[in-house]
């Protein structure tokens, strides 16, 4: 299993060189990606300032990975979360963005207290899995409806709320970089991404839709939004609920990619547990409190290290080759700023299809299990808030289970949740 799935033999200099770079291009579209999300309509945030912060998390974080937790995991801001970030506290509920960076910093601290005591363990012990697997899947709706409306597909109704958008150049161009990325990502190619993104990005600079950068290169953004979080304000009471929403999400991303990667590769000890899992979490806990103060949504273990791994990375040479790769991103503002929303918008739906995916696993043959996970999945897309999903889905979980008496079989640790999610909603719904 092992040998079919990377390069056969001992990890070599070359391997890891390899798996290094291929392990950058997969994970390269969010240097684009996330400062066009952060830097949506509203936010208020500049996008280079945004760009700056994306990729000095890549570098740094990464080259921690690799350096302490000697994984070969990339580390980026992660997808989800800046949509969370951006269009659910910042543009949904006007809070500045500089109070955001601090919600995401104040949920660093505590992933990161989280991560150095046994309370991880207990945590991940106690959140349900279905309601773990319904999360991601309800973020992936929550991308793919962005990446929907970036390209025009769906557009504001009065009637309906959202309806059929206008069918313009950018749903033709949308398309086209759909089609091109997923074509590259049947052969395994690990430019898909950036494929699609560059394809409907020429074609919208060749049609006039799109200035092209007057020049292609410029020095760092540290004025903007580097180290401008507001920590204080991120205090408020009103804020609990976004914090704990930012360090759980984090949490469940961080032990779904370290568990998965690991067991598909086998990258496990004698106990079959994800090799260094201590060290790797301690690191995504620093990527996200390191995100808040560079300007960025928190940072996390990105599931596209896997590709590298295929390509024979075992150690955490792989982590600092991917890093080093980042360091030339933070001189190409000016010509990431003239990519069209719609040239990111396949990568935001295929994403979305990926985290949707996993909703195959959930029991929805028991209502107790079925209505609980789909209420957090819905309710993430259609509030904006994953906020929202999470806190009922706890709720939620626990009382069912205890209506058809089922209730022993909820955990002291899944109660305690419930508890705290019920005082966070009604907290939030009391402001």
């Amino acid at each position: 299993m092992r040998e079919s799935f990377g390069a056969a033999g001992p990890p070599t200099f070359q391997r890891e060189l390899i798996a290094g770079v291929t392990t950058f291009f997969t994970m390269a579209y969010i240097v684009v990606v996330n400062p066009a999300i952060l830097s949506a309509e509203g936010t208020g945030m500049p996008f280079s300032g945004a760009l700056t912060a994306t990729v000095l998390v890549c570098v740094t974080m990464t080259l921690l990975m690799g350096l302490y937790a000697k994984l070969p995991f990339g580390v980026a801001p992660g997808m989800g979360l800046n949509a969370f970030f951006a269009y659910t506290l910042v543009i949904g509920n006007g809070v500045p963005w500089p109070v955001a960076l601090g919600i995401v910093f104040w949920a660093g601290v505590f992933f990161l207290l989280a991560s150095v005591t046994p309370l991880r363990e207990q945590i991940a012990m106690a959140i349900p899995p279905s309601l773990r697997t319904a999360t991601a899947a309800g973020i992936g709706l929550l991308l793919t409806f962005i990446g929907l409306q970036n390209a025009g597909f769906v557009g504001p109704n009065p009637a309906t709320i959202v309806g059929v958008g206008p069918l313009d150049h950018r749903a033709l161009l949308a398309l086209v970089g759909l089609f091109v990325s997923i074509r590259l990502s049947r052969s395994g190619n690990p430019l898909a991404y950036l494929a699609g993104i560059f394809v409907v990005t020429a074609a919208a600079w060749a049609g006039g839709w799109v200035e092209m950068p007057a020049r292609w290169l410029s020095l760092p953004d540290f004025s903007s939004v580097f180290f401008k979080l507001d920590v204080r304000g991120a205090l408020a009471w009103s804020l609990a609920p976004a914090i704990v929403t930012v360090m759980m999400t984090d949490l469940f991303d961080s032990l779904s990619t370290f568990i998965g990667v690991a067991q598909a590769s086998g990258m496990t000890d004698e106990r079959g547990q994800p090799k260094n899992l201590r060290q790797g979490l301690i690191v995504d806990a620093w990527a996200t409190l390191t995100a808040g103060l560079f300007g960025s949504s928190s940072g996390t273990a990105y599931v596209e290290s896997i590709a590298g791994i295929r390509m024979g990375g075992r150690t955490g040479t792989t982590a600092v080759v991917t890093a080093i790769c980042f360091v030339p991103c933070l001189f190409i503002g000016p010509m990431a700023a003239a990519v069209p929303s719609y040239a990111t918008a396949p990568v935001l739906m295929l994403v979305g299809v990926a985290m949707f995916g996993t909703v195959t696993s959930i029991g929805f043959d028991r209502l107790e299990v079925a209505v609980p996970a789909f209420a957090t999945l819905v309710l993430i897309p259609l509030t904006f808030s994953i906020t929202q999903g999470i806190l009922w889905g706890f709720v939620l979980h626990a009382l069912l289970h205890q209506l058809v008496g089922r209730g022993r079989e909820v955990s002291v640790g899944s109660w305690g949740l419930a508890v705290v999610s019920a005082a966070l909603l009604a907290l939030e719904h009391a402001r």
